[in-house]
């Protein structure tokens, strides 16, 4: 996969076939090719049971991660929780010093797979040029911890850390919550959850092709229900595992799009790729949150795929659409913070 991302444009024009057009879109050549490759490869994001799900995708992120790294501390957190100690990681950049804007970062993967591991360079990139600290959530996963066990250890851990900001040394009044994927679902509930109990509010939320909405099939879930790294398949093994038979899939905390007051939340940034089953979604929660009168920003990546945050590795695309994800955040807090 290295190898094939360091040839030259042209070269990897040719292997990745002729550019694929959808939707008034043009893929990007390098995720073409990685898509190419993971399909004469066979990876695909579900598997035959969680267990080897997570070992492929544990296996794919040290593939996929930036060999260089800057420097920057980070140390365990031990997290009490109504489920039990929860270990995440908090990462200081160099450059960031005491009572600093802190992200809470909850990672993607279906609710299923993922942890702080297979997110590690994507929390460090973050961290780095938002110029934040950013605490990796580890919470609970499905289908051993259905939903809501992962909604509560993210409320548990934003309360962890709102009440022990100084330890963190964060800035209680400068805290984000954000994610990607499943965790961009978990940022936004617990963001409405902070709301709608009259608790400490975050100062932004950084979604990440959230999930939103398991009620709804929008046009992109169709369109790119298949070849784009996150297929319709996968999505439905993910909403398998997470989701106990008879739950009610209007619930906010499952469904955040579907809660009857958006008013009063946070300052928001979704960010979306065009080539994601996904992305309507996102973007129809950006379009809620703006109707409810909420501060919020919408930023589709045309080009781009589902996952993008975790392949800095891979291309300079990726890392180019991540640093411009590490700006809206920066810009984000420093417009709370006036």
């Amino acid at each position: 996969m290295r190898a094939a991302m360091a040839l030259p444009h042209s070269v990897r024009r040719l292997l990745a076939g002729r550019p694929i057009e959808l939707d008034g879109q043009t893929l990007d050549v390098d995720a073409q090719l990685m898509l190419r490759i993971n399909q004469f490869a066979g990876i695909r994001l579900a598997a035959a049971s969680p267990e080897a799900a997570r070992t492929s995708l544990d296996g794919s992120a040290k593939i996929a991660e930036r060999v260089s790294k800057p420097p920057m501390q980070s140390r365990p957190v031990r997290i009490p929780a109504r489920g039990g100690e929860l270990h995440s990681r908090l990462y200081i950049p160099n450059h960031v010093g005491k009572n600093a804007p802190l992200l809470v970062f909850y990672h993607g993967g279906g609710w299923v797979v993922g942890n702080v591991e297979t997110h590690d360079d994507t929390v460090r990139f973050l961290a780095q040029h938002a110029g934040v600290r950013a605490l990796s959530v580890d919470y609970r996963l499905a289908p051993e911890h259905p939903f809501p066990a992962a909604v509560e250890d993210a409320i548990d851990t934003y309360d962890y850390v709102v009440a022990n900001a100084e330890a963190l040394g964060a800035d209680p009044n400068r805290i984000a919550v954000g994610g990607d994927s499943a965790g961009g679902n978990l940022a936004a509930v617990v963001a409405q959850q902070a709301k709608d109990t009259g608790g400490h509010l975050p100062a932004f939320q950084l979604l990440i092709y959230p999930e939103v909405d398991f009620v709804n099939r929008r046009a992109s879930r169709e369109l790119f229900s298949d070849g784009f790294f996150l297929t319709d398949d996968d999505m439905n093994w993910f909403e398998g595992h997470y989701v106990p038979e008879g739950t009610d899939k209007s619930d906010p905390r499952l469904s955040p799009l579907l809660a009857k007051d958006l008013s009063g939340l946070p300052p928001a940034a979704v960010i979306t790729a065009g080539f994601d089953p996904l992305r309507d979604n996102g973007e129809a929660y950006y379009d809620a949150l703006k109707a409810a009168g909420v501060p919020v920003t919408l930023h589709r990546h045309w080009d781009l795929i589902h996952g993008f945050v975790n392949l800095l590795g891979l291309s300079s695309r990726f890392r180019e659409a991540t640093l411009e994800i590490a700006g809206v955040l920066r810009t984000g807090l420093d417009l709370t913070a006036k």
